[in-house]
């Protein structure tokens, strides 16, 4: 009773470390493939560049400085007669006779141009909005396409995910294609041998010599086929982590365990909440009811402040008849439009009806594909046991038709017959169970039950 008891938890800490290493190795090759991806890296850029604009619709709060100066010079056009001569002469002339002095010289009429010579005009100019409604809504837009950006980072790593472990579970059907092959090659050049000796002793036929010889040639091609397979799967699997094509992939573990989490995946059905894309409709919803509410803003006042600190003057001069501050506000009030405004309320109104008619028909086109997954899921884990039931009854038809040979109460034909059998009916076995492990690929993607944070 105690050794059974032993070897039951023997085994059953043996399917646990395995189902850990397992997920150790698969977890430390998708977030490889998070850190290196190429596609993944261009969606951070996109969450940079969207935090960015977050930043500047943040800093539009703040003032602005700039400092600015204009030059210009000109001569000719109107002037302004300014007749002092004819106005204070003959004032001046009797001041000096009373006073028999020259304290008051006499002037000569003057002609003032419009337009200034070698003229400057420098300033440092400071704006704030004081009222602004649409810098408010512009941060809020600005944030909600943050997050909306970090739900698409999150969409494409669960498809990443999926993408990764098919690719993992494509490498590892053909890795043991390759065995299964060499397998019946091995069986193939028995028969040969047999035939062979058979021949020698008088009791065997040159065609069943040449039929097994042909035998070996067409399980070689396969094999030399399947190779070529896990080649390609080799490539494709390090192409999504951005790795050199050739680069070894550690696939020495046995999924049994994985095989084992069917029913659980099968039962869950709780998708709605769980999926980033449901989040990110609920996001787009959110902007556009944002941007709704600033167009229905257009009638509210813009007011800012300025102020000008300056010098200007002509002749290059600086001192404090130069100098100059300047400070002001500037208000806007929209009276008519030719009712722009007014199209864009509607606009954006059938913009939000639009967003939430797609957020409910994505959400149902979510919760059917997630059904449909597990139905796939479901129909694969059947084939596959089937398929198992399936190699049982070939591998035991082969070992009787192979010694039934050898006793000479089977014919070669059989024999070729049973062995073709027990090698398709290894590959579909294989198959079959990578397609399980595949579909649960599927079905994890679709309930966004793998954790990729």
């Amino acid at each position: 009773m105690r050794t059974k008891l032993f070897g039951f938890l023997l085994c059953t800490v043996t399917i646990w470390s395995s189902d850990a290493s397992a997920q150790q190795l698969l977890d430390g090759y998708v977030a490889e493939a998070f850190k290196n991806n190429i596609v993944l890296q261009q969606k951070n850029i996109s969450l940079d560049k969207a935090q960015l604009a977050l930043k500047t619709a943040r800093s539009l709060y703040l003032p602005t400085v700039a400092f600015s100066t204009t030059w210009s010079t000109a001569d000719g056009g109107r002037n302004i007669p300014l007749p002092l001569g004819d106005l204070l002469n003959p004032v001046y002339t009797t001041l000096n006779k009373l006073t028999a002095t020259n304290n008051f010289p006499l002037m000569e009429n003057q002609s003032i141009n419009f337009l200034p010579k070698n003229y400057y005009d420098a300033k440092v100019r400071t704006t704030v909005p004081i009222i602004n409604s649409d810098l408010g809504y512009n941060k809020q837009i600005s944030a909600q396409q943050v997050s909306l950006q970090e739900f698409e980072v999150q969409i494409y790593k669960r498809d990443l995910v999926r993408s990764i472990k098919t690719a993992y579970y494509n490498y590892q059907n053909a890795l043991q294609a390759v065995e299964i092959y060499k397998s019946g090659l091995q069986l193939a050049n028995e028969g040969l041998r047999v035939n062979e000796k058979l021949l020698d002793g008088g009791k065997g036929l040159p065609a069943y010599v040449l039929r097994s010889k042909s035998e070996v040639e067409n399980v070689n091609a396969q094999l030399v086929s399947a190779e070529q397979q896990v080649v390609n799967a080799r490539m494709y699997f390090n192409f999504l982590l951005n790795r050199d094509t050739g680069e070894k992939i550690d696939a020495n573990f046995d999924n049994q365990a994985d095989l084992n989490k069917v029913t659980a995946l099968i039962a869950d059905l709780s998708v709605t909440g769980r999926r980033e894309e449901l989040k990110a409709l609920d996001q787009i919803i959110s902007i556009n009811k944002t941007a709704l509410k600033m167009n229905r803003q257009f009638a509210v006042p813009k007011l800012g402040g300025f102020v000008d600190l300056g010098s200007q003057s002509e002749g290059f001069h600086f001192n404090d008849n130069t100098r100059y501050y300047m400070i002001g506000l500037q208000l806007d009030i929209p009276i008519f439009t030719g009712n722009r405004n007014n199209f864009k309320i509607r606009q954006s109104n059938l913009d939000l009806k639009n967003a939430e008619l797609n957020a409910s028909l994505i959400a149902q086109q979510l919760n059917l594909a997630a059904k449909t997954a597990q139905n796939n899921l479901k129909a694969a884990y059947q084939t596959y046991q089937s398929s198992l039931k399936q190699f049982e009854a070939a591998s035991s038809y082969q070992r009787l038709i192979e010694k039934g040979y050898k006793a000479g109460t089977n014919s070669f034909i059989e024999t070729i017959d049973a062995r073709n059998q027990y090698t398709a009916a290894q590959l579909l076995v294989n198959i079959n169970r990578y397609k399980v492990l595949s579909a649960m690929a599927d079905v994890e993607r679709e309930t966004a039950t793998y954790s990729i944070n």
